[in-house]
């Protein structure tokens, strides 16, 4: 067959694809008006994440997984942003790494709010200002985001989904690499490139600013100039990425957190956020922590912070296999409960794996 006739096949794909399209979110919007009906969440992530296993299930190819899900991902942003304006805070500015993992899980159909700090994302959806914010909570290399852990002693508000994004750093300038007299980024970003940085640029002045996405603002203004960004801040900024993956570790990877008012039902494959303090007695915390082993529960993370109302007392934030709604992780819930003074759940959401997420 001939280019023209494969073309015309291709019309009429096109022409039942876009049919097939509409009429997947005509359903959308019906099960859309019967969840504000019933008061549930707008935003599903274990419906979402049934939707991806199946996607990938049902491939043939030779389209691959990945493009699939971008795609369904668009697909699923258009139809929630029909069903209801949905509106999410994230700790800007724009083309931040916590803005890339709010675009990859929410798409680019809902309304996006950049926020100056962790307490303003927290703040925004309080007061509702936002329906979801998207928040780091840590960093393989790096640790814990104890901004994060500090806002949730003191809020209402819940985990409803986990993403985790690998953090690619990237060289870009709007020209050629050379002449390279100036390099914008986080001190941070420096230390983390600082081999490659040794080998490939020396010499230039290595200029601190607030943020990658602060970097690439300045590169794309000044002559000579170049930052160490992610992918988003080229695009946003209009920068040529002159070389990739720059980062001395290949492993660094940050989790975020997407925060709502409540969080969803179990899935099969969960992880649950709890969050205590134990009584001033001996044996107190290893007696809580004990309940989670008796009742074969993995502990995947555990923090502690400062109570910051009494000297040398303090809070604890763990992780763990399963869902709130699960009898084993209830069970474990209600025996931790007798060595607690105080004992909240977070959060239980679907367990993301990697970039998956």
């Amino acid at each position: 067959m001939k280019i023209d006739g494969l073309r015309k096949k291709v019309d009429a794909l096109d022409r039942r694809i876009v049919e097939l399209l509409n009429d997947r979110t005509k359903l959308a919007l019906r099960i859309g008006g019967l969840k504000k009906k019933s008061g549930a969440e707008i935003y599903a992530p274990a419906r979402e994440k049934a939707v991806f296993q199946r996607i990938r299930s049902l491939n043939g190819g030779p389209l691959p997984y990945a493009a699939l899900r971008a795609i369904y991902r668009e697909i699923m942003s258009a139809s929630l942003a029909l069903e209801h304006p949905v509106v999410v805070a994230y700790l800007g500015p724009q083309a931040t790494f916590t803005h890339e993992a709010a675009c990859s899980r929410f798409g680019a159909s809902v309304e996006y709010l950049p926020c100056e700090t962790i307490t303003d994302v927290f703040a925004a959806v309080q007061k509702r200002s936002a329906l979801y914010g998207v928040v780091p909570i840590e960093n393989s290399i790096e640790g814990a985001v104890t901004h994060t852990l500090d806002r949730f002693i003191d809020t209402a508000l819940r985990i409803c989904a986990e993403i985790y994004l690998p953090i690619a750093l990237h060289l870009m300038a709007p020209a050629g690499r050379r002449p390279i007299r100036r390099l914008y980024s986080k001190s941070e970003v420096f230390g983390q490139c600082r081999r490659w940085l040794h080998a490939n640029l020396p010499g230039v002045d290595l200029i601190p600013v607030s943020s990658t996405a602060r970097a690439a603002e300045m590169a794309a203004r000044e002559r000579g100039a170049a930052a160490l960004a992610g992918v988003l801040a080229a695009e946003l900024n209009g920068l040529r990425l002159l070389a990739r993956d720059v980062q001395d570790s290949g492993g660094n990877t940050t989790r975020f957190l997407v925060i709502g008012q409540q969080y969803g039902p179990p899935t099969g494959h969960d992880k649950t956020s709890v969050f205590f303090a134990v009584k001033h007695k001996v044996g107190a915390l290893y007696g809580a922590l004990e309940s989670f082993k008796k009742a074969r529960i993995n502990m995947t993370k555990i923090e502690s912070r400062p109570s910051r109302t009494k000297a040398w007392e303090y809070y604890f934030f763990v992780d763990v296999d399963g869902h709130a709604a699960d009898a084993r992780v209830q069970q474990a819930l209600g025996a931790m409960a007798e060595h607690c003074t105080l004992l909240t759940v977070l959060g239980a959401y679907p367990r993301a794996v990697g970039s998956e997420g």
